[in-house]
């Protein structure tokens, strides 16, 4: 009897299955990870190859250990926004190797636009800023850099999509070309309307972008076909696909307007449900498209994107080797007192919201002779948290404030950066016990789909986990704030 969803996490850094039973349940899980590729300043990319091979794998391990592909009703996938592939539909290859959403190759382009005066266009039309973060110009610069793509593109030969149409492309033997309005929505491409978006033609005709290597836009738990009898041994529906943030909103249950969630992973993403009412940012925000649900209606929302969270932490650990793994920061942060003075400021790829500084780098300052590997993990730790804060500073003067924060992802289960981040934040942070939102949120829609969970349901569902506090005083707060500020300050670019 098929008695599981199993969700596709695909990420930036590893891709994961996982298996829930009826009552969403977590009963199995495979994780493998997907390199990424650095060839050039301000290049980030994947092998779009691997990213397939790699997802198939850890699906198998998973469905042979819940008793085969019989036991699965049903495959949800969340997956990497923005991030680019370009591919031959007669082959499925991709042309070139995949553009993660990190990489910032397009940037003149995006300024030329900028200065061009194109800025309020795109934000009126998708909600977004020119920025090579979305998919627009990455699109472009494939056709543009790879040999004859162009006119193969323009001739029908060739298909885009983010890495969720990517997968579906793969799982359904190349029937199904199609996306979910979240992943469509982070492209610049897409009119910014629920329900009833449409891929915009002025976007279009303004990034260059052919109509004709496009997915078809469904609502996120909608049909996306079956997979190839030969892919698991068996044909499963695809009842889901989501952007990952967006698929924790779902996962934490914020489908009321005003509810918001954070999630720390390789960047970090503040995202609050604003209902029907059309985001508008004043802040340097992003509006985007929260999720569309069948019978349920969707819902607009507010974003901000920090990016860089968890990759500073990947880089105090395997590029200078302050730690064997991850967890030993919690402890290292903890033994001290104060920051010593230290900010990181992780502008690796630029900074994102609400700066939007594509140009900026990153930059350690207070250094003293005193300064320890200890000085630098935390303040690699206090960084997310001052980043958080000011999201919630641009989402609150938009008329958004956040009056308590709910958090998941991996840097959500260190106990002191979330003690930190409540202090810092002056907000009350709740951590569930289970952290895998994302992939709960794509499971959860999939689970409506077949009609095992309503949306007020999934919405009122009690969600244990651990609230934190804040304890800190004003007197200690906010010298904090005005040594990070001054940090900020410091690595801003006259454009920024």
């Amino acid at each position: 009897m098929s008695t599981h969803i199993l969700v596709i996490d695909e990420g930036t850094t590893s891709t994961r299955a996982i298996a829930y039973d009826r009552n969403f349940k977590q009963v199995a899980v495979a994780q493998i990870e997907i390199p990424l590729s650095l060839p050039n300043e301000n290049w980030v990319e994947q092998d779009g190859e691997a990213i397939w091979t790699r997802t198939r794998e850890v699906c198998q391990t998973v469905i042979a250990e819940i008793g085969g592909a019989e036991a699965v009703a049903a495959i949800g996938i969340t997956n990497q926004r923005e991030t680019t592939l370009v591919w031959d539909r007669a082959t499925g290859k991709p042309i070139g190797p995949a553009i993660v959403w990190q990489d910032r190759r397009t940037e003149p382009l995006c300024a030329d636009l900028r200065k061009a005066g194109h800025m309020e266009r795109v934000r009126a039309a998708t909600g977004l800023q020119i920025d090579p973060y979305f998919s627009a110009t990455k699109i472009g610069w494939l056709l543009d850099n790879v040999e004859g793509a162009r006119s193969r593109a323009e001739a029908g030969d060739l298909a885009f999509g983010t890495v969720d149409t990517f997968l579906i492309w793969h799982l359904t033997g190349g029937k199904v070309h199609a996306s979910d309005v979240t992943n469509a929505s982070r492209t610049m491409l897409y009119g910014l309307q629920v329900p009833g978006g449409a891929w915009s033609e002025d976007m279009l005709d303004l990034f260059n972008v052919p109509k004709s290597v496009l997915p078809e836009v469904r609502e996120s738990n909608g049909a996306f076909g079956e997979t190839a009898a030969d892919v698991f041994g068996k044909a499963i529906p695809i009842l889901s696909a989501i952007g990952d943030q967006q698929a924790a909103l779902v996962g934490q249950g914020c489908l009321t307007p005003g509810s918001a969630k954070m999630t720390y992973g390789t960047g970090g993403f503040l995202v609050a449900n604003t209902g029907d009412v059309t985001p508008v940012s004043e802040h340097k925000l992003l509006g985007t498209i929260g999720y569309d649900i069948a019978d349920f209606g969707g819902a607009y929302a507010l974003e901000g994107s920090i990016f860089n969270a968890g990759t500073v932490v990947q880089w105090l650990r395997d590029e200078l080797g302050f730690m064997r793994s991850a967890v030993e920061s919690e402890a290292m942060a903890a033994s001290l007192e104060g920051n010593g003075g230290i900010y990181i400021v992780p502008a690796f790829t630029g900074l994102g919201a609400p700066h939007w500084d594509a140009d900026a780098r990153g930059a350690i300052t207070g250094i003293t002779r005193g300064t320890t590997a200890a000085h630098l993990v935390r303040a690699g730790l206090e960084a997310a948290a001052y980043q958080t804060l000011d999201l919630l500073t641009a989402f609150e003067a938009d008329g958004a404030g956040v009056d308590v924060l709910h958090v998941d992802g991996g840097m959500a289960a260190n106990d002191w950066l979330m003690q930190f981040l409540a202090d810092v934040c002056a907000v009350p942070v709740v951590r569930p016990d289970y952290g895998e939102m994302t992939a709960l949120g794509a499971g959860a829609l999939a689970g409506m789909a077949l009609g095992w969970v309503s949306p007020e349901d999934w919405a009122a569902r009690a969600r244990p986990g651990k609230r934190f506090e804040p304890k800190m005083t004003a007197e200690v707060r906010d010298p904090l704030i005005d040594g990070w500020r001054a940090a900020v300050g410091r690595v801003l670019t006259a454009d920024g």
